[in-house]
């Protein structure tokens, strides 16, 4: 299981650093479909192979870290699941900014390694004496195993959640992760009430979108940033009561003037380096800087008399520590397919791209080409 470092409360600043566990699956056997690498005879983290039946798929590999380049198109062998595990058929995959930590290397996994930690899929197989699934079940995951990049893959059963009728397989895929961490953020990091007042930054995206309807429906002020005018009508549309382009207004000087000088009672941060000074000018007395994310790369040491003169409360969560009980993962995933059910929350899967194409889809992601939710959708399906 991926971990991060120890959370920050109550002015307690302690260092931050992420790092990834054993490998969950090995892979034994590959057959390249581009030039050969030196590091091609290492072990990955997602497809096993075994001495019995073999199922040919295919699959995004990383076998050096770097850029959108580095993502490459692979055929590999999958053999059949072991006791608890399922094999699934993956019909839409979610990709989301975790997985460019990943091939960036700001977080660690044994290379080569098959990114990806969200999908919708088809039961193919399961584990001898495994009860409570079967071949034919549509189920989804997010979180741990890493591995989702694939038209097929084998995971633990106990990760896997029953896929609703009225929920389809895209927007399932967009939801799971994002949503889950919408709802560990608003619900269980800082529980949001009817009167807040909450900054969202990076509004528009796939986690911010989400958290901004949710918050507005839980009785919030919502004040949120995004980079242009097209990002700030589809916060708007989102329940935005207040929107901020960064790169136009300042967003301290902005914020103080919709709270009448107040401050938020908490900030959701995904931005990092380039936000978290504002951030924590943002904050009320006793407000909470919620750091989810670091697109902008990592924030600087936080000194602790930043913190003291309000009393301000900092916290680094990660979504597998709230998820890690299969009862903690039925109930956040729950939630999150009642709000979907409710209309409270609605989902934008504004990007689709061949599972092929992976390269391209974290290119436009990096680049803030892209609003709401990206797919990839594997070549066969």
């Amino acid at each position: 299981m991926m971990t991060y470092g120890p959370v920050l409360l109550c002015g307690l600043c302690l260092c931050h650093s992420p790092s990834s566990s054993s490998p969950l699956l090995s892979l034994t056997r590959t057959r390249r479909l581009l030039s050969p690498s030196p590091s091609a005879s290492l072990t990955t983290t997602t497809v096993r192979c075994s001495k019995g039946e073999m199922a040919v798929v295919k699959c995004i590999r990383v076998h050096e870290l770097g850029g959108p380049e580095v993502l490459r198109w692979e055929q590999v062998e999958v053999g059949e699941p072991k006791e608890g595990e399922i094999r699934i058929k993956n019909t839409a995959i979610g990709v989301n900014f975790i997985d460019v930590y990943y091939r960036q290397g700001v977080y660690s996994a044994p290379l080569p390694f098959v990114p990806g930690r969200e999908a919708v899929g088809v039961v193919t197989a399961v584990g001898p004496g495994l009860t409570g699934r079967k071949v034919g079940d549509v189920v989804a995951y997010a979180g741990n195993p890493m591995g989702s990049y694939a038209q097929e893959q084998i995971i633990p059963a106990s990760v896997a959640v029953p896929l609703p009728p009225s929920i389809d397989h895209n927007t399932a895929a967009a939801i799971m992760l994002k949503g889950m961490t919408a709802h560990v953020l608003l619900r269980r990091v800082y529980k949001v009430q009817s009167g807040d007042c909450v900054l969202v930054h990076a509004a528009a995206g796939g986690v911010g979108s989400l958290l901004c309807q949710w918050a507005n429906a839980l009785g919030a002020t919502v004040i949120g940033t995004v980079s242009n005018e097209e990002k700030a009508a589809q916060a708007a549309e989102d329940g935005c009561h207040h929107v901020i382009i960064y790169t136009k207004e300042d967003v301290v000087t902005r914020v103080k003037e919709f709270t009448a000088g107040k401050g938020v009672n908490v900030v959701y941060d995904s931005v990092g380096k380039d936000t978290y000074k504002g951030s924590v000018e943002c904050l009320a007395w006793r407000g909470m800087l919620v750091s989810f994310g670091q697109s902008s790369g990592r924030p600087d040491p936080i000194p602790l008399s930043d913190l003291a003169s309000k009393s301000l409360l900092v916290t680094r969560p990660s979504l597998m520590h709230y998820t890690a009980t299969r009862d903690e993962l039925l109930e956040s995933a729950g939630e999150v397919f009642a709000n979907v059910g409710s209309g409270v929350l609605r989902i934008r899967v504004n990007h689709t791209y061949p599972l092929s194409q992976a390269a391209r889809a974290h290119a436009d992601l990096q680049a803030r080409k892209t609003t709401g939710s990206i797919l990839l959708i594997p070549d066969d399906a």
